[in-house]
């Protein structure tokens, strides 16, 4: 099993990926590749794989030779096992699908997948909060174009990307990206101990508490504004059909009060 490590490892296989090919949960993947004999797979799962890698039995591993004609070769084969069933779920049927292109339903497909993945064992904590941060810095990407540049570093240092592409501003990027390269050495040097950088972490956490004021002090802003603005509409709840108006009156009130009146 040590030599089919070794050839998915060359081939840039994940288990994530592999499972998906198999049809099987990435923890099953595991229990597979924990096994000493690939015949002790069950039987269609042995099949599937053997034909991934274009050979008739176990025996025939130490023969293959990973250069880049036998990964197109393999990668062939496992869009081939994908074509059917990635047209089914990617169908115009699905309604989380319907506006995109090809591309975009298959990649928006392979996200899901991966979350889906991590989600999957209701005792993985960590699993759970790393796809809510994701969630949450998802959300918060508008608003921080930097947060961009973090995606495209993690992307070259993952291998995907070559690391002179740069998909968005370049200057921008190329400055950024070196910046996090010189942090993520700081940070694995392990010369900046906790003592050593408790200010500037306190920086961090006075910054963000005073974000959290000031989202406060707007959404209270907001609330009495609303109040307000229903109050001089006659309002006793907010619906589909007054909340356009309603939203014009709170803007009126913004106004009258930048005005002084």
């Amino acid at each position: 099993m040590e030599r089919l490590n070794d050839i998915l490892r060359e081939l840039g296989i994940s288990k994530v990926k592999l499972a998906k090919c198999l049809g099987v949960s990435r923890q099953m993947i595991y229990n597979y590749l924990e096994l000493d004999d690939i015949n002790k797979w069950p039987k269609d799962k042995k099949v599937i794989l053997l034909n991934i890698l274009g050979i008739k039995s176990a025996d025939e591993l130490y023969n293959i030779k990973v250069d880049t004609d036998y990964i197109m070769d393999v990668e062939t084969r496992i869009n081939s096992l994908f074509e059917n069933s990635s047209k089914s779920e990617l169908g115009e049927g699905n309604v989380i699908f319907s506006g995109l292109d090809e591309t975009r339903k298959e990649l928006l497909h392979n996200v899901i997948d991966e979350i889906k993945e991590r989600l999957d064992d209701e005792k993985d904590e960590d699993g759970y909060n790393s796809i809510l941060y994701l969630y949450h810095y998802l959300q918060t990407m508008p608003s921080m174009k930097e947060l961009k540049y973090i995606l495209a570093y993690v992307s070259k240092v993952g291998g995907y990307t070559k690391p002179y592409e740069f998909a968005f501003d370049e200057t921008e990027q190329f400055v950024f990206e070196s910046i996090l390269f010189s942090a993520f050495n700081l940070y694995h040097a392990g010369t900046s101990s906790k003592t050593r950088i408790a200010e500037t972490h306190k920086r961090f956490v006075s910054q963000i508490e005073h974000k959290l004021e000031d989202k406060m002090s707007r959404t209270l802003e907001m609330n009495t504004l609303k109040i307000q603005a229903m109050k001089e509409l006659g309002l006793t709840e907010v619906n589909d059909e007054n909340v356009a108006e309603l939203m014009y009156k709170i803007d009126e009130i913004q106004a009258r009060k930048a005005r002084g009146n």
